[in-house]
């Protein structure tokens, strides 16, 4: 008897959880009577609203690109031809029409950069020099021209021309490339014990959130070449990119912040009783903790950032929803279609929206299980 008690059993196996579709379906829509009642409910919307949007979006919509199709349809139903006519200038905006492979081919190159830069596989010290030489060449290729003396063989291309979904995806990942290491030293600076230095990081905070980003945007763009000296104009570009980073640091700090305020005191304590530094124990012990618990929010605020890029607009620079109001607003033959064109642009912010949400999920499953 004393040999059994002494003897370890090997680990069961957790119990499996194999529900059928049918209990699942009964199980979570019509487990409780309150739940029935709201499956039902929505049912029923369904029911109700599903055959006449089909109908509308693409039993009697028109797909050619023939407006006097879609006036015979109108009302009837959907008129997608006002995508097949317009979806060049919709996505590339004012970009000259005969070099928009330009833009394509850009945006291809820093749309596959994004995607790779997502996976731990390519997480090296390379990476950060492979983002540099794609910027330049995504600069290249979109302005032509010289770059640094060099000719690009491209003709030259203002940047009052960029526009679409190419400037909108260049304006989103430039700003929150910068934007993000800005917000962690402001948030690290607002935990300061150097008086100056946490004033400056609270008073920045404080200012930049306590004003809508159309403010930012003016200022940057007609208020920052007052400031400096007579002659120098930054491009507008520029300056627009500059106010966006600003505005999104402001915002991000705040949530970086948050995340540093999670890590126990006693952590950073032994971190500096084993003899490390602050910006070692910053960067070793603090900062992946920190960053870990607030995925969310900053994917959250990631995606907004995203989306106040159509902003852009109020200061002439035409990305995809401003240049869908170019397209088609000017064309008397296609105004009345406006609404296709914006459900267009709206499936394009919701696909790579949804695409953040989903790695964000991904990341925050992969930070629970270390």
């Amino acid at each position: 008897m004393q040999h059994h008690a002494n003897t370890l059993l090997p680990a069961r196996q957790p119990p499996e959880h194999n529900a059928s579709l049918g209990q699942w379906i009964k199980h979570n829509l019509w487990g409780t009577p309150a739940s029935a009642v709201t499956t039902a409910l929505l049912v029923l919307i369904l029911l109700w609203s599903v055959p006449s949007l089909l109908e509308w979006s693409v039993l009697n919509a028109v797909f050619s690109a023939s407006a006097d199709q879609c006036q015979a349809a109108r009302d009837i139903g959907a008129c997608w031809g006002v995508v097949a006519e317009k979806y060049r200038l919709i996505l590339f905006g004012r970009y000259p029409f005969d070099a928009q492979w330009r833009p394509l081919l850009a945006t291809l190159i820093i749309t596959s950069l994004l995607v790779m830069s997502c996976s731990p596989a390519f997480w090296n010290r390379h990476l950060a020099v492979v983002w540099l030489l794609v910027w330049l060449l995504f600069f290249a290729l979109m302005g032509g021209g010289k770059w640094f003396g060099i000719s690009t063989g491209l003709v030259y291309v203002p940047t009052d021309q960029w526009g679409g979904l190419p400037l909108t995806i260049m304006l989103a990942t430039l700003s929150i490339s910068l934007a993000f290491p800005l917000s962690i030293l402001v948030a690290l600076g607002r935990q300061s014990t150097m008086p100056a230095v946490r004033s400056v990081c609270i008073v920045y905070v404080e200012l930049v959130r306590g004003v809508p980003l159309i403010s930012v945007l003016f200022m940057a763009s007609f208020m920052m070449p007052l400031l400096l000296p007579t002659g120098t104009s930054p491009d507008v570009l520029i300056r627009v990119l500059v106010g966006i980073t600003l505005f999104s640091a402001a915002y991000t700090a705040e949530i970086v912040r948050g995340g540093l305020q999670t890590i126990p005191r006693g952590q950073i304590e032994a971190a500096y009783t084993l003899g490390l530094g602050y910006w070692q124990t910053q960067r070793q012990v603090v900062l992946p903790q920190a960053l870990a618990h607030v995925v969310p929010s900053l994917m959250n605020n990631f995606i907004a950032i995203f989306k106040d890029t159509s902003l852009v607009t109020i200061v002439s620079l035409y990305e995809l929803s401003g240049a869908l109001g170019l397209a088609v607003s000017g064309d008397p033959n296609w105004r009345p279609f406006k609404l296709e064109a914006y459900l267009f642009i709206t499936l394009i912010y919701f696909c790579i929206c949804f695409a953040m949400s989903r790695y964000s999920l991904w990341v925050e499953h992969k930070v629970s299980h270390r």
